[in-house]
């Protein structure tokens, strides 16, 4: 009797373990992980905004807001979703000053800030550019500011999915 695909995995996955390389990639589709879902985002627009102590929590990380070195691809990229996500600070930190204009400043909790400043559900709201996948928005309560995190294992995961454990 010839032996089975997974008999051939196991038989792989030993021999890697032997020899010390890493055990060969899962298909695609096996993963006990949900698949990374990625997004439209040039001309798209949103209105969630996670709270900041969620999003590090889920494993967020405050987002690099420049641009970094590589090649054209990378830069015009990285340019992109600077800018988007400067803009979007810059709009909301706008529409924070109207609100404390009109009502004083004051402490603004999560809740607040989702009703008075993105005005969430309503036709006048702000209307925050999307994000790749692997970034989201952000408030923080403390500081009383918009911020974008990133969260690095969605990309991680996306790569292997895209191109499994070998990275081609």
């Amino acid at each position: 009797m010839p032996p089975t695909g997974s008999t051939l995995a196991a038989v792989a996955a030993l021999a890697c373990v032997a020899i010390g390389c890493a055990p060969p990639a899962k298909k695609p589709g096996t993963s006990t992980q949900k698949p990374i879902e990625t997004r439209k985002t040039i001309g798209k627009t949103t209105q969630n905004v996670m709270p900041l102590a969620d999003a590090l929590q889920q494993g967020g990380q405050p987002a690099e807001m420049s641009i970094t070195g590589g090649g054209l691809e990378a830069v015009t990229s990285d340019a992109y979703r600077t800018s988007v996500g400067k803009i979007g600070i810059m709009a909301v930190e706008h529409q924070l000053q109207l609100v404390e204009a009109e009502h004083g400043p004051k402490p603004m909790n999560y809740d607040e800030f989702m009703t008075k400043v993105i005005g969430r559900g309503r036709p006048d709201g702000i209307q925050l550019p999307m994000l790749p996948y692997y970034q989201e928005w952000a408030y923080d309560p403390d500081t009383k500011k918009l911020v974008v995190v990133e969260f690095p294992l969605r990309k991680e995961q996306r790569q292997q999915e895209t191109t499994g454990a070998s990275g081609l």
